[in-house]
């Protein structure tokens, strides 16, 4: 399998999180030292300790995708390690984060960190138990599930538009494939009626291998490497 990666946008994301951290940690603390020492400065403080709030999400945000070690694209490419040469692993380079194309067919890959439970009912993912802890996590420390069902609609459009702008005719939307692909080993996935795969990452490969129909033709999935870079972004 071949790995093309936008390291360019990866260093500079990661350092965007890492300023982005530090200085919500200075703004919260500036707000907590008003809310202290100047009582009467009341709006003040509030101010700050919500410009630190939202500093803080956007540090995380930045942080998960590109400040851990492994980052989301070495995670990605470990699980997919062992797919045959004819593959071709997109890492920000293309009209979606993470894209792979190869035999088993065009792949938008969506990662998620989320704990605990993640269930797929009624058209919506919705994240459940945890308690006390999830919800301190999910306001301090850990991103929100969001609504994976409009993200993977956007994306799905995103690359149909893309294919059009650039001439490569697919005969549908329905073979762009779409796998969506959890972090931690313990989270536990009721996908019921889910169109698309749920699975922890070290199911992932997996489950585009077991994709038989939906696969697009070969000289579709020629016209895209061709139109795609061919060598890592420096």
């Amino acid at each position: 399998m071949q790995v093309i990666s936008n390291e360019k946008k990866i260093k500079f994301n990661k350092r965007v999180g890492q300023y982005t951290s530090f200085i919500s940690l200075l703004v919260l603390g500036g707000g907590m030292y008003i809310s202290i020492a100047h009582q009467d400065l009341f709006y003040y403080s509030f101010a700050a300790l919500v410009v630190g709030f939202v500093l803080s999400q956007v540090g995380i945000y930045y942080g998960n995708r590109w400040g851990r070690k492994p980052t989301i694209d070495e995670r990605i490419t470990t699980a997919l390690k062992g797919l045959t040469h004819e593959h071709t692993l997109y890492h920000y380079t293309g009209p979606v984060s993470h894209l792979l194309v190869g035999p088993s067919g065009i792949w938008i890959l969506e990662p998620y960190y989320q704990k605990s439970t993640i269930e797929y009912s009624g058209g919506r993912f919705r994240q459940k138990g945890g308690g006390f802890l999830l919800g301190y996590l999910k306001i301090f420390a850990q991103e929100g599930l969001g609504r994976p069902e409009l993200e993977i609609r956007a994306d799905v459009s995103a690359m149909y538009k893309w294919l059009q702008d650039n001439q490569i005719e697919l005969e549908s939307p329905d073979l762009i494939n779409v796998a969506l692909a959890f972090f931690d080993p313990n989270v536990t996935l009721i996908p019921n009626d889910c169109p698309y795969p749920m699975v922890t990452m070290d199911h992932l490969k997996s489950a585009i291998r077991q994709n038989k129909l939906n696969i697009a033709p070969a000289i579709v999935i020629a016209k895209i490497k061709q139109a795609l870079p061919a060598e890592p972004v420096a």
